[in-house]
């Protein structure tokens, strides 16, 4: 597996030390928000990172909503990652990439492009514990709860999933799926400190306000557990 340069590791630090939101783009349940407000909102609301996730658009389209994602993502100081599209992540000049259990091969992705940011979903004890030995930068726990952006689930991991997936691997985690703000403080006890979310705020009022909020939650619930250790 190739390795890694200066560029990832720089990466990967930002995602360590300054991710809370994980804020992730759904047009559709956006109450007909397009996703560049949406992304104005959010990194106007503080947000580290944001994940461009469109299934819908043509290439064109999707490359160039990619591009404007880069411009203000890197103007902000904020982490790129696109979903499914390592062609799309690639021309944009994106962060990095997320990947779902039925994309491509995240050690195929890393050989390619050993500078991205790799994240893959773990719904699994397995799939958490050779998300390490994939390439993976980090995984991702769902979904937790119930969730619109899932259609036809029938099955949800909970907040125990956490600690039982964190015991199988040392690389950082976020946790998503159905999340609300009154989760924010049993979750970051639990450990999770990087929380993507969806809806809680693509359908929010005031999308950079509600996410101000949910970084004050979150980081208030780190320093709650690093205060009772």
């Amino acid at each position: 597996m190739t390795i890694p340069g200066p560029l990832y590791q720089q990466r990967l630090r930002k995602f360590i030390e300054q991710v809370t939101i994980y804020p992730v783009s759904c047009e559709k349940l956006a109450c007909g928000r397009s996703d560049e407000e949406w992304l104005d909102a959010v990194l106007a609301g503080g947000a580290r990172i944001v994940q461009l996730r469109d299934k819908v658009s043509d290439d064109r389209t999707l490359f160039a909503k990619a591009q404007a994602f880069r411009r203000k993502t890197a103007e902000a100081g904020a982490l790129f990652i696109v979903n499914n599209r390592l062609d799309i992540a690639l021309l944009a000049g994106a962060d990095g990439i997320h990947l779902g259990n039925s994309d491509l091969p995240a050690a195929e992705v890393r050989n390619l492009a050993p500078d991205l940011l790799i994240g893959v979903s773990a719904n699994t004890r397995e799939q958490a514990a050779s998300a390490k030995g994939r390439g993976a930068s980090y995984f991702n726990i769902g979904p937790l709860f119930p969730t619109d952006t899932k259609a036809g689930l029938s099955t949800f991991l909970g907040e125990a999933a956490i600690p039982v997936f964190c015991a199988e691997s040392d690389l950082p985690f976020t946790v998503m799926g159905g999340i609300k703000l009154e989760h924010v403080p049993r979750l970051t006890a639990l450990g999770a400190s990087r929380i993507a979310v969806v809806t809680a705020l693509t359908r929010a009022g005031d999308m950079a306000e509600e996410t101000r909020r949910w970084i004050a939650a979150i980081k208030q619930g780190k320093e709650t557990g690093r205060k009772q250790q």
